[in-house]
């Protein structure tokens, strides 16, 4: 799967994306939904779509006289669904629904995740098995090129029936009701700003709104993101292991191929791969390497990194397949079959997403809390094979990097709190006809802050591990992690005195999220795995 650099979430939409995303042409990837939701790419839809959309269509619309109930359509929704809806009322039916359900409460939700949200929802409608008309396809197409983000609130989603608030209030953006972000980031009425776009407002007919709101697309989006941001953050900690690894003087014997083999999972392979490639060449390893050395084997903190990187690595993959698996899907309840029949079903039902979620932030806390013990072997002069305490210029006057491993530390044991699992965590609602939710929502928010914490406890065990291979001067580093070193090096000074240590943390943040420490690595080492 493709994927981008992660950058700050932006307000505006981004031009650096030039190729229009085809919608209909088959299952979207990965690497689209990151495109459309990140870099701002335009949407275009295959003709083929169209003429699905409006094949299903009139399979709903030929139901509007039946006598016979059918959910979503002459039916109330959730417990209600046991009122019967006369025909003149079904457009308030739809419209009832989404103004009802667009009840999101919190803080505003990134744009990356509402535009992701918006182009997997409109990826479903495009199959032709929902029932809506093309004009609310076009719609929301036409919001996603025009840059038009509805506002989408923290709270909300119980990741069953699909995310149903935050998907409501990108559906009640598409009636004009409610606040968007235009695309210079203001926020403003939608009815304003779709004028200003010359996209006229949904009317909605029958079906359309319960169509809008029944996916599983927010959590869907977020984890499509999330993997293109730990697939980036693994090369990075196989990057700061390797040079956690050179500076305290370890050993890449145990990194051999044939050792890695014994064990053979995928992930471990590629990450001992990496670490060989990274630490290939090094002075500052072959300096203590011979019967000279005394050290029967390193810290586990050291020595299992491939162990443990790689089992996060295996369960990307994992996480990966669920993902595509569910970017092939189409999900509404009731559906639209190929036979034409309009059928109830469960598949809204978030658990296969919500679960990944889950285990990713289980990998994602281990990964940072072996980075953290690696951080804080530098600092202690019983463990540090020979640098001064805490990496401190005049130890003592000067605390070095003591406290950025407390930083480290809050950020692991944060961690851990989100690695709690969401989804085991169901809560009843609807007066017990939906007694049995995912939390796959939830499972996606806490994942995201936890990325974030990954990050910066990489970021400080990389500038930890820069400042100690410069203090094994005149020995020097491998080629490869001295590219990272050199990288560093143009935004934070080297070993000196105490200086405002804040910004320089930040400045390595920014290395880390933006590519340019794996990039400085594989200018030497060409791509890791």
């Amino acid at each position: 799967m493709a994927c981008h650099d992660r950058v700050t979430a932006s307000t505006t939409t981004s031009t650096t994306a030039t190729v229009p995303i085809s919608v209909g042409t088959g299952p979207l990837s990965a690497s689209d939904v990151v495109a459309v939701a990140r870099d701002g790419a335009a949407v275009v839809l295959a003709p083929g779509a169209e003429r699905a959309v409006a094949a299903s269509r009139r399979v709903v619309e030929a139901l509007a006289d039946d006598v016979v109930a059918h959910y979503g359509v002459s039916t109330g929704f959730g417990a209600l669904a046991t009122r019967h809806i006369p025909a003149e009322r079904r457009a308030q039916l739809q419209r009832s629904l989404v103004r009802s359900h667009a009840a999101g409460s919190g803080p505003e939700v990134e744009r990356e995740v509402v535009r992701a949200l918006m182009v997997l929802r409109l990826a479903t409608l495009a199959t032709g098995r929902t029932g809506v008309r093309p004009e609310t396809v076009r719609t929301y197409a036409a919001m996603l090129n025009a840059g038009i983000t509805p506002v989408v609130s923290e709270y909300g989603s119980l990741g069953c029936s699909g995310d149903l608030a935050p998907l409501a209030h990108c559906a009640l953006a598409a009636t004009g009701e409610g606040d968007v972000r235009d695309a210079g980031g203001r926020r403003r009425p939608a009815a304003e700003v779709l004028a200003a776009a010359g996209i006229a407002p949904l009317v909605l007919a029958e079906k359309e709104g319960l169509a809008l709101i029944n996916g599983t697309d927010g959590m869907l989006g977020m984890l499509v993101l999330a993997l293109c941001d730990l697939r980036r953050l693994l090369r990075v900690a196989d990057v700061t292991a390797a040079m956690s690894v050179e500076a305290l003087l370890g050993t890449d014997a145990v990194f051999a191929a044939d050792l890695q083999a014994l064990r053979p999972h995928p992930g471990q392979a590629d990450s001992a791969a990496n670490l060989r490639a990274l630490l290939a060449g090094s002075p500052i390893v072959a300096s203590h390497r011979g019967p000279g050395c005394t050290r029967v084997q390193d810290a586990y903190s050291l020595r299992c990194s491939p162990q443990v990187h790689g089992a996060a690595r295996d369960t990307l993959a994992h996480a990966a397949a669920v993902a595509d698996r569910e970017l092939a899907s189409a999900i509404d309840n009731p559906v639209v079959t190929a036979d034409g029949r309009v059928e109830s079903n469960g598949n809204f039902h978030g658990a296969p997403v919500a679960y990944v979620l889950d285990f990713l932030a289980v990998a994602v806390a281990d990964l940072a809390s072996i980075a953290e013990r690696r951080t804080d072997r530098f600092l202690d002069v019983a463990r540090n094979s020979g640098l001064p305490a805490f990496l401190a210029d005049d130890p003592g006057v000067d605390s070095g990097h003591m406290i950025a491993q407390y930083t480290q530390a809050a950020i692991v044991s944060e961690l851990k709190r989100l690695a709690v699992p969401a989804s085991v965590d169901s809560i009843p609602s609807s007066a017990m006809q939906e007694d049995h939710v995912s939390m796959g929502w939830s499972a996606a928010r806490k994942l995201r802050r936890a990325l974030d914490g990954l990050t910066r406890v990489l970021a400080i065990e990389l500038l930890t591990a820069a400042r100690a291979l410069d203090l094994r001067a005149p020995l020097t580093p491998a080629p490869a992690t001295a590219a990272v070193v050199a990288a560093v090096r143009e935004h934070v000074a080297g070993p000196g005195t105490d200086r405002f240590l804040a910004p320089e943390i930040d400045a390595v943040v920014a290395l880390v999220a933006g590519g340019g420490a794996v990039a400085a690595a594989e200018s030497v080492t060409g791509p890791l795995a």
